[in-house]
């Protein structure tokens, strides 16, 4: 009996288990729906803005601007990590510090300004200096604060806190293929923002810029960078209720096969008591009557 009372326990266990991957298989469907609406909705305006510099660029020859300082020999350098607020998603986080790890020790002076609280549990602990810490609260990212960060980003820059910026977050070309992405967002790069302006730059009409080219690319230069930055927020976060969805998925596989195995165990079990019981009661019917 105590047998089945603990095989009965394992059972139970295992089922309220399984409830809770399911429902948060389901949740985060529903996140990861809701999260690449949103990509999709707002990444026109922020491509418009790239290619508005890119125009500027291009049409209007070379422009003087802090965000094209040149790096030195030994920079140093700020990346800034994408990770989740919450586990259970698998090799998600796990991949995203190996590609901070390998980039950290390319670089003479990095310095890490942190977007998860499970980046930071992780950091805490390396011989990296820790910056800053940004809590997404396990919700979809917003641009509140992606401006706050990037407004952080952009005067550290500036101030001459570090000379280049680096992001690394997770983005998902398939359900099933999610890859760690480097990208390099200071200082910004003049030709290859020339190359992605408008086609047909020969046509480019040649505007009057007021008060000057500079004065509007300085102006445009904060939202690319905010953009670059929410794009990658969300972009790690459709990433991460994708990496979510599978490993519950197969946990609730795996729930479902063991929850099988010990229903086929307890029922031999079951089978075996009753058959000792039966016997025990007929070998009792014959003494009595011997």
């Amino acid at each position: 009996m105590a047998n089945l009372r603990d095989l009965r326990l394992r059972m139970k266990a295992i089922r309220q288990t399984l409830q809770v991957t399911r429902a948060m298989d389901l949740i985060s469907t529903a996140k990861l729906r809701k999260g690449r609406k949103i990509l999709e909705d707002t990444e026109p305006y922020f491509n418009r803005i790239q290619k508005s510099m890119g125009n500027i660029l291009s049409g209007a020859g070379s422009v003087k601007s802090e965000f094209f300082n040149k790096v030195p020999e030994k920079p140093r350098s700020a990346i800034i990590v994408v990770s989740s607020d919450r586990g259970l998603a698998g090799g998600f986080n796990a991949n995203v510090f190996r590609q901070v790890h390998g980039l950290c020790e390319k670089l003479a002076h990095p310095i890490l300004v942190l977007i998860g609280s499970v980046g930071y549990r992780y950091f805490i602990h390396s011989p990296y200096i820790i910056l800053e810490n940004f809590s997404v609260q396990s919700k979809l990212p917003d641009l509140q604060l992606a401006q706050e960060i990037s407004d952080f980003i952009i005067a550290q820059f500036l101030w001459g806190v570090f000379d280049e910026v680096y992001i690394i977050y997770t983005h998902m070309y398939s359900a099933i293929k999610l890859i760690p992405v480097l990208t390099q967002i200071l200082p910004l790069n003049a030709e290859t923002m020339r190359n992605s302006g408008d086609e047909g730059k020969a046509n480019i009409i040649d505007f009057e810029y007021i008060p000057s080219k500079e004065a509007v690319f300085d102006t445009l230069a904060p939202l690319y960078i905010k953009g670059v930055i929410y794009g990658a927020m969300v972009e790690s976060y459709v990433s991460e209720q994708s990496a979510r969805m599978s490993a519950m998925n197969e946990a609730s596989k795996n729930a479902e096969d063991l929850l099988a195995g010990l229903q086929i165990h307890y029922n031999r079990v079951r089978q075996a008591g009753i058959t000792s019981e039966v016997s025990e009661i007929i070998s009792g019917s014959a003494a009595l009557n011997d």
